[in-house]
């Protein structure tokens, strides 16, 4: 490894990092916009439900803001103007078609937001052009190919074309105008293939696969590429990264994360990608991990105060010097 240097002196690698860290911390606390993260939602096999957590950046510290609306896992969450949106999931029942939405300014859910066309778990939602995507899963009976897009002017989900293969448990990113459908499992088998949405022509086609066949993967772009990350294959957990370029339009390998999990979020956020929760073969954990790019190396970040297995992870930009918590969201 090699060294860095402040103010003429030689520093350790490890010590970069928490310059680094202090450096972003110094941006936030001076009035620079940052990002709060919100882990929402999720159920355990025991039954319990996970609530709302907000990881500020000010305080390195998560905090439980109270409970969700209504309990939900296999969720898609991701954010769109100043509100969350949760799609979908399971009820510990049947798959639910019904959205809500987070407003964190005013710690209160919404249920003013249409319904999807057909209920569904396990898909992936994000956010491009201002509308929300919302693209495969599972509807109770089989795994989906279809997509739909929401018109928040219009309060309208409507169906585009739909993706060249099933995908649950798939991993989401958009880049350049584009949407990318990663891995993921077709109901059988975890996927290699991936695939790309051109919301102009209306339109999916394939590109180059993964490296590794990885379904209940994290999936997030950060400066400029996408990464994939863990998820599990045909046989366990895993803990490998793969990083895609659009200029030279490849999967390249990148430092694995210490520990292996699946269903883990990633989310980019004041910096860092951050990889928050998931299964490790065992338990769920609350563990996150951050990844620097200058350093090329992943490193512990704290942990959630509880786990959210089957929920979902997104950040939202605040004035954090604003931000008041609150016990329990409100919901109308």
């Amino acid at each position: 490894m090699g060294v860095y240097e402040e103010r003429g002196e030689k520093i350790k690698p490890q010590t970069a990092a928490v310059c680094s860290q202090r450096a972003k911390y110094e941006e936030v606390r001076h009035g620079k916009p940052a990002d709060l993260l919100y882990a929402i939602g999720g159920l355990s096999s025991s039954g319990n439900t996970s609530g709302v957590e907000c990881y500020n950046p000010l305080d390195h510290e998560w905090k439980i803001l109270g409970s969700i609306s209504r309990q939900r896992s296999g969720i898609g969450v991701a954010t769109l103007g100043d509100s969350i949106y949760v799609v979908g999931g399971h009820d510990g029942m049947v798959c639910l078609r019904t959205v809500e939405r987070y407003v964190p300014e005013d710690n209160e859910w919404k249920r003013d937001v249409a319904p999807l066309s057909e209920p569904k778990q396990d898909m992936a939602v994000a956010e491009l052009g201002g509308h929300l995507y919302c693209v495969g899963g599972y509807d109770g009976l089989l795994c989906v190919n279809t997509v739909e897009r929401y018109d928040p002017l219009l309060n309208r989900w409507y169906k585009v074309a739909p993706m060249n293969c099933r995908r649950r448990g798939l991993g989401l990113a958009a880049l350049d105008g584009y949407l990318y459908a990663v891995g993921g499992s077709d109901g059988y088998s975890p996927l290699y293939s991936v695939e790309r949405y051109n919301p102009v022509e209306d339109r999916w086609t394939p590109c180059p696969p993964l490296r590794t066949c990885r379904e209940n993967l994290g999936c997030a772009t950060f400066q400029g590429k996408i990464y994939a990350v863990a998820g599990r294959d045909f046989f366990t957990e895993l803990c490998s990264v793969e990083r895609f370029d659009p200029l030279t339009n490849e999967w390249s390998l990148v430092v694995p994360m210490k520990s292996k999990r699946s269903k883990v979020s990633l989310v980019a956020a004041n910096g860092y990608l951050l990889a928050i929760g998931g299964f490790d073969g065992i338990v769920h954990v609350a563990a996150v991990e951050a990844f620097d790019v200058e350093l090329n190396s992943w490193r512990r970040f704290g942990n959630m105060q509880t786990r959210h297995p089957g929920g979902g992870v997104t950040a939202i930009k605040t004035a954090v010097d604003v931000l008041e918590y609150s016990e329990s969201p409100r919901s109308r």
